[in-house]
């Protein structure tokens, strides 16, 4: 009886190894070695060398004087990266409708003379509820509350997101778009030398 299961177990305890231990250490050291950055979280430190955010989950902004990214649908909290997931609501269902109108609203009262439209990443969530990234519409669409805000030049404002924005990955892959947690750090960098 034991005859059988003796190999079984011996397999078993061999892909164990592998598999869990030799197999992602191997990842994990070429990883470390060659994509320190990426394998660490893309993680952006300020002057004090203290993680402020990482490049790849967007933040909740919700001052004024900076700019704001995509809506984030996670529970318990906005842009919980332990529960990526997006709203699931569908286009027909009166609550996305209503969750719309409200971001529309919370434009609209923080920027009263824009008369443009919003684009629509700025009132929709994404899939994911992580997305750092805004398109360059959504962005200029802020230039003129942040640089009132900010008694900054609205032109400064807009080189600002010119600067930053990114295009489609090798061209092909993707929509152009800019990161908004870089974008608010090169913003604070800017209102710091502009009140010097």
């Amino acid at each position: 009886m034991l005859n059988p299961i003796k190999p079984a177990l011996i397999m078993l305890l061999a892909l164990t190894v592998l598999t869990g231990v030799i197999y992602p250490a191997l990842v994990t050291l070429y990883a470390q070695t060659f994509f320190k950055d990426q394998a660490s979280g893309s993680l952006l430190y300020d002057a004090q060398s203290v993680p402020n955010g990482s490049q790849l989950i967007g933040q909740a902004f919700t001052n004024p004087k900076y700019f704001w990214g995509r809506p984030s649908a996670t529970q318990p909290f906005p842009y919980n990266a332990a529960a990526s997931s997006g709203s699931n609501l569908g286009p027909t269902n009166p609550a996305l409708l209503a969750l719309i109108k409200a971001r529309i609203a919370a434009f609209q009262a923080a920027d009263p003379d824009n008369h443009f439209l919003i684009p629509i990443d700025l009132v929709t969530a994404s899939a994911s509820g992580l997305d750092p990234h805004i398109s360059p519409a959504a962005a200029h669409y802020q230039v003129s509350r942040i640089a009132r805000l900010n008694q900054i030049s609205p032109k400064r404002i807009q080189k600002l997101v010119d600067d930053l924005a990114e295009a489609r990955q090798w061209g092909i892959l993707g929509e152009p778009r800019v990161n908004v947690l870089l974008l608010n750090r090169a913003l604070t960098q800017l209102v710091a030398t502009n009140e010097r």
